[in-house]
């Protein structure tokens, strides 16, 4: 089935909420406290999403770009790049919906998010942060060619801190993607 990437607006707030939620309980279970995957989740990626949709950063090398991956016109991933004021770009968001991941969607979005950076933030490199815990994200990261630059802690909701990796991207993008 042929993938899409297309840029996000506030329109995809809740569709990418959803998405957001199912994937942290599917990718963390078992790694993250149940309490920061509970009820109140889904919800909690709402407002975020909503707020980070609707603010104005004024310029737009400051303005984080969302991208969407749709199959027949539904949400199936989505990817959050946020500009840093180190110069890099923060890979802040790679989530592909639960029971597709390892279809093609991950790499697709990656893929943009290269595309976007070296588009619209030449000569920075991309990174994300990963939790240590998460093999297969890291697996994933490691065969698109991420390199592992950093070590440190990441902060869940209610304030549970977790051993993670930092993956990087040197300020290449993969020769002949495109996107709209």
């Amino acid at each position: 089935m042929i993938t899409t990437i297309r840029r996000g607006n506030t329109r995809d707030a809740e569709a990418v909420a959803t998405l957001h939620a199912a994937s942290w309980r599917s990718a963390y279970a078992g790694i993250v406290p149940d309490s920061a995957l509970g009820d109140g989740l889904a919800d909690e990626r709402r407002e975020i999403w909503e707020l980070r949709l609707s603010v104005d950063y004024g310029t737009p090398e400051a303005t984080p770009e969302l991208l969407i991956a749709e199959r027949a016109g539904d949400t199936v991933g989505f990817a959050y790049l946020v500009p840093m004021p180190d110069g890099r770009v923060l890979l802040d968001n790679l989530h592909v919906r639960p029971g597709l991941t390892g279809s093609g969607i991950g790499g697709d979005l990656l893929d943009a998010a290269c595309v976007h950076v070296a588009r619209q933030h030449p000569g920075a490199d991309l990174y994300l942060e990963v939790l240590q815990a998460n093999t297969r994200a890291i697996a994933f990261y490691e065969r698109a060619g991420g390199r592992r630059t950093a070590a440190g802690q990441g902060v869940f909701p209610g304030g549970h801190t977790l051993p993670e990796y930092e993956y990087t991207w040197p300020a290449v993008a993969p020769a002949g993607q495109s996107w709209s």
